[in-house]
């Protein structure tokens, strides 16, 4: 069977299951675009979903793995490895906290995020064991892990997975009185997406992420902000919340931070967070490998400079102006902060579906999400032309 024929077969196995992927067969990456079997060149707006914020094959990331390569890649747990260090105080410095506790994928470092949230809600809070509760918001997407999507609102994402872990209370995104309106005495931590990235790159209004910082001081509760989309440079800033100047207790990171070169992710917090979790406690095979690290860190490198987050702030105005003069056009709404954007389409023009169909024809590469909503997540590495091209294919697929 043809390659092209394999995708296609599970590309009919996955429909069945109401995932749809474009029928593109990718085979070669470089910079802010990809190639496909049969030559053909697209613009990669999917960075932000797989985590290619540098692009493909960005050579100061290939170097690292290759020199790593030919090093060390795995070890025993039970070793330190001289890459896990560097990467770890890097990392810290970069979000300016104090223990990084490294995992592989984001659903991981979310689960061991509410894991870390409930030992310190026992231990540090001192609520009686197992009764502990988080708060999390509606139109959540953390991961798919049986925990997390037990508090999600996606009946796709949740239906026929339960039963489901208890101790999450979910109010509306946006809205910190509603969060005040349900804490209890049990209530440990606040679990939130500083910009919703699944639900549409929803944005919260200006100061809510201020009002949840304050209202967990009030309350002795962690702030909990998983930063796996959002983060890394992707709104222009190191980290979304930065946008409000505020620190979160706890930190989850994820996608941009492999590079895309591998799955790498962690969570960051302070000592007197962090410190819960002691030798033999939490633990994962493969988090923390000295390749995982040695690409980790040459991220971090990379985004110390402020050059990527400049660079995302100036295309994302470029971008946002772009999209913006759409509307009225076929376009109802645009949600944007730096290289990351949510578009609402007409749903009598179009479905989100069909227009990520039309980009894909004239060589840009989009995700759909919610009916008529699609995301763009240009990568952090392209330039000025690129973010025209974007545009120009845009109001090309709208007609």
């Amino acid at each position: 069977m043809t390659s092209t024929a394999t995708h296609m077969a599970l590309t009919e196995r996955w429909a069945a299951h109401n995932y749809h992927p474009l029928p593109v067969v990718l085979a070669h990456g470089d910079g802010a675009w990809v190639t496909d079997v049969e030559g053909r060149r697209y613009l990669d707006c999917l960075a932000g979903y797989s985590a290619l914020n540098f692009g493909h094959g960005h050579p100061r990331l290939l170097a690292r793995a290759q020199e790593q390569l030919g090093r060390l890649t795995l070890t025993s747990r039970a070793f330190y490895n001289d890459q896990l260090g560097p990467f770890a105080e890097a990392l810290g410095r970069l979000v300016d906290k104090q223990v990084v506790l490294p995992m592989n994928s984001g659903a991981e470092a979310v689960e061991t995020a509410l894991k870390v949230a409930r030992k310190w809600g026992h231990e540090v809070k001192d609520v009686t064991a197992n009764r502990g509760r988080i708060i999390v918001m509606d139109g959540n997407f953390h991961g798919r892990t049986t925990t997390i999507v037990g508090f999600s609102t996606d009946p796709v994402a949740r239906t026929g997975y339960g039963p489901f872990t208890p101790g999450f209370d979910i109010v509306p995104f946006g809205d910190a009185a509603a969060i005040e309106a349900t804490l209890t005495d049990d209530t440990i931590a606040v679990l939130v997406e500083p910009i919703q990235g699944e639900a549409g790159v929803v944005i919260p209004p200006e100061g809510y992420l201020q009002e949840v910082r304050d209202l967990c001081d009030r309350h002795g509760l962690l702030m909990v902000a998983d930063e796996i989309q959002s983060g890394l440079a992707r709104t222009g800033r190191t980290l979304a919340v930065d946008h409000e100047a505020v620190t979160p207790d706890i930190i989850i990171l994820g996608k941009a931070l492999g590079g895309g070169i591998l799955p790498v992710s962690a969570i960051v917090a302070d000592t007197d967070v962090m410190d819960v979790i002691t030798p033999g406690t939490h633990g994962s095979t493969f988090g923390g490998n000295p390749l995982a690290a040695a690409v980790g860190h040459e991220v971090c490198l990379m985004l110390a400079t402020g050059e990527f987050q400049q660079r995302a702030a100036t295309l994302g105005q470029q971008l946002g102006d772009g999209l913006r003069a759409m509307e009225g056009t076929g376009v109802r709404a645009v949600r944007q902060r730096g290289l990351w954007a949510g578009i609402d389409v007409d749903p009598a023009l179009m479905t989100g579906r069909q227009l990520s169909e039309r980009l894909q024809e004239r060589g840009v590469l989009a995700k759909d999400t919610h009916g008529s909503t699609i995301r763009l997540a240009p990568p952090l590495v392209a330039d000025a032309d690129d973010i025209d091209t974007l545009l120009t294919a845009f109001a090309a697929a709208l007609g």
